[in-house]
């Protein structure tokens, strides 16, 4: 009996023993997930807020006749476009490979059969919208970028038409290739938040854009074979400095948060080389613009920090923070002469330099990542600077040709069928008038005297 019971007693104790392990194995996963959907939920906000913050670069680089419309815009691309990527294009984006895994095939509406949802790898349809909340406010940021480079005279009507196709089409077929698994992924490309993906696709869209719709009223003028470029100052200067720390403070949400995992340890080797590559590019661009035009210029070094934080956010998980101070600084000189370039070479009308900061400088960070990769955090992905070869040099240049073709030949065939159809200029007399009154009938600042120079 003494026997029996000191088994008994033993069993009891190994069982209790195993149902607390399987308990606390069962918490701490429950607890990792719960702190992965904060971190991802949380990060989405930071990242929405910076449609805040496109919304006041915009506005404060554009004339007050127009700022109404700006802001309609930034309001609009997000709601046409969450509305249209929860439709169409999340699914070929990270839907199950089709068309020879051109684009994703299921998933729209965000609709899943459970083989779909194990398919994906999710446990359950939580999964998947804490993964879509965090993916759309990526796809709003490639639309509204477009918004900056086809400011003052474009229809709202044909605004919010692209707005659509951008998220719905354009946008989501080249995520495809990078992020849900495609051509591009399998040859080792990478882009950890979207240098390429988000940011160039956007400038070479916005530089479509910016070529079918024309420069605005006055910008360049003809004297036979001379062309003057004429400077169309911004009306609030103050209004792009705040947007551009807001865009900043969003960066922390747009960069590390694409560790996707709150539990990740490398989210801290994120956000300093976050920092670091702003901080840098913000710098050199003054000091360019400084040398070239004998003063320090504040809109030029505001777009030097943007173009810090483009440039570095391909490679910002793989670079360290001497090499992310490089790429940075390198972003910030690269803005200010890309804008000088397409204004006065090119006689492009940007007129907020959204192609620089984000179509050339975007480029230019993909690239960086096959040279100044240290194999901090991945030690397949190691540029030429540290002993890697040329092999993923090979393969980011590959990846930024890629989404220029992309963007760019759909941007001028989208571009063109709606100045064909439903017309993607307004009239000369609505865009002296302003677009505020033109388009919406409204004054963005009621009771004050604005004087135009054109």
């Amino acid at each position: 009996m003494r026997r029996a019971g000191v088994l008994m007693l033993v069993l009891l104790l190994a069982g209790g023993t195993l149902w607390a392990q399987e308990g606390v194995e069962e918490t701490l996963t429950l607890h990792g997930a719960a702190l992965d959907m904060i971190w991802l939920v949380l990060t989405a906000a930071l990242v929405f807020l910076m449609q805040a913050g496109f919304a006041m670069v915009e506005t404060g680089l554009t004339r007050a006749k127009n700022a109404a419309n700006i802001l309609m815009k930034n309001l609009m691309d997000f709601s046409v476009g969450a509305l249209a990527f929860w439709a169409i294009g999340w699914a070929l984006m990270y839907g199950a490979p089709s068309l020879g895994g051109l684009i994703g095939g299921n998933g729209f509406f965000l609709s899943y059969s459970p083989e779909a949802l194990e398919a994906y790898g999710a446990s359950s349809m939580y999964d998947i919208f804490r993964d879509w909340m965090f993916q759309v406010v990526f796809a709003a940021t490639a639309a509204t970028i477009v918004s900056g480079a086809m400011a003052e005279r474009t229809k709202f009507t044909a605004y919010l038409t692209y707005s659509v196709f951008v998220s719905a089409l354009i946008y989501p077929t080249f995520g495809h290739w990078v992020w849900g698994g495609g051509w591009l992924s399998e040859l080792g490309f990478h882009d950890f938040a979207g240098s390429t993906v988000v940011h160039s696709i956007g400038g070479w869209l916005g530089l479509a854009g910016a070529i079918v719709l024309g420069a605005r009223k006055g910008k360049y003028v003809r004297v036979g074979n001379e062309v003057t470029v004429k400077a169309i100052p911004g009306h609030n200067l103050p209004l792009a400095a705040l947007g551009v720390f807001l865009l900043w403070f969003g960066w922390y949400g747009f960069n590390p948060g694409s560790t996707l995992s709150g539990s990740d340890l490398s989210i801290g080797h994120v956000a300093v080389t976050t920092t670091l590559a702003a901080a840098a590019g913000a710098v050199l661009s003054m000091i360019t613009s400084w040398l070239l035009y004998g003063k320090p210029d504040p809109s030029m070094s505001l777009n030097g920090a943007l173009a810090g934080l483009v440039g570095i956010t391909a490679g910002t998980w793989v670079i360290g923070p001497t090499g992310s101070v490089i790429v940075g600084a390198i972003a910030g000189i690269i803005v200010v002469f890309s804008v000088e370039f397409l204004d006065k070479v090119l006689h492009i009308d940007d007129p907020v330099g959204a192609v620089s900061v984000h179509g050339t400088c975007g480029a230019w960070g993909t690239l960086a990542v096959g040279l100044f990769a240290n194999g901090v955090n991945d030690p397949g992905i190691v540029g030429l600077f540290y002993g890697g070869g040329w092999h993923q040099l090979g393969v980011q240049a590959v990846g930024v040709l890629a989404g220029f073709a992309w963007a760019f030949v759909t941007g001028l065939i989208l571009f063109n069928l709606i100045k064909a159809t439903i017309g993607l200029r307004v009239s000369e007399e609505e865009e002296l008038k302003g677009l505020d009154l033109s388009e919406h009938a409204v004054e963005s600042y009621s009771g004050f005297q604005i004087f135009s120079n054109m």
